[in-house]
């Protein structure tokens, strides 16, 4: 699991750990042991990051206008593609 410093909490990394996952959250300046952690794996967290602040420049998403967690998914969906398409397209 991706996360930032907020969630370095020691109960956190707990529980993530119980759950069956590995948390992957850079250690805090006060902290005294070193846990595990991969500069290169943090760095995608970077893409996801991004790809949702470009999906909230869609205004029926940043408002939320979706009651039903099925048209909310189509909607996310088909920003999804329209950025894809925009990321991919290519001039001739």
């Amino acid at each position: 699991m991706l996360a930032d410093k907020a969630y370095g909490a020691e109960q956190i990394r707990e529980m993530i750990q119980d759950q069956g996952a590995t948390p992957n959250i850079p250690r805090e300046s006060n902290r005294r042991r070193r846990p595990c952690f991969s500069k290169r794996l943090y760095r995608e967290r970077n893409l996801i990051e991004r790809f949702f602040s470009k999906l909230k420049h869609f205004r029926r998403l940043a408002n939320r206008y979706e009651r039903l967690a099925a048209n909310l998914l189509a909607t996310i969906q088909l920003a999804s593609m329209r950025l894809w398409l925009r990321a991919h397209e290519f001039t001739a």
